[in-house]
């Protein structure tokens, strides 16, 4: 799947609001839920890691209305109406990096993000980890570039270049560093 290169993200695409429990309360095109200081809504973050513990990052695509350019997590996205986590994080892994991986649950919390005056991120974020050793194919229009970083300079890096992330995988890399680094380590047993 070497070309992988297709419009996979949409503007007018159905998201799942959410209440601060995670129940459905609705739907709303994905511009709206991202406009002023935004709309709660379902979303995922995956991090991917290889057999050396080395953690895939993405940088998101210029073209991206908030954060493009800023590095990221491997993944994070968000299931559609009528989609189930599974099924939606199955999706985005393959339009977004033409694989597949098996992944594990380990969180979900909730966050809200203004990105300058263009609208903000306030998710209902479920976080998601898995390996993967294969090659990956990035779709131009998601990812601008991929990089592994080792698990133990992941920290270091975030304080280095803290401006050049964004704020979901800062928080969400503090609660895997705090909370689960146990079940980072069993995907490797």
């Amino acid at each position: 799947m070497d070309n992988n290169n297709k419009i996979v993200s949409f503007e007018d695409e159905p998201l799942i609001l959410v209440d601060e429990n995670d129940n459905e309360i609705g739907y709303l095109t994905k511009d709206l839920c991202h406009k002023g200081m935004g709309i709660l809504h379902r979303a995922f973050s995956i991090f991917l890691f290889n057999d050396k513990m080395d953690l895939v990052l993405q940088r998101r695509s210029s073209d991206k209305l908030l954060w493009g350019d800023y590095w990221s997590n491997t993944v994070c996205s968000h299931p559609r109406k009528g989609e189930t986590l599974e099924i939606a994080t199955k999706r985005r892994l393959e339009d977004e990096l033409g694989i597949t991986a098996e992944l594990t649950h380990l969180f979900k919390f909730q966050y809200q993000a203004k990105f300058k005056n263009l609208g903000s991120e306030h998710e209902l974020c479920h976080v998601f980890i898995g390996r993967h050793n294969g090659l990956y194919f990035p779709n131009p229009n998601e990812i601008k570039d991929l990089m592994l970083i080792p698990f133990d300079e992941v920290e270091v890096e975030l304080k280095r270049n803290e401006k050049l992330y964004t704020p979901w995988f800062k928080m969400e890399w503090a609660s895997i560093i705090k909370d689960y680094k146990k079940e980072i380590h069993n995907l490797f047993k």
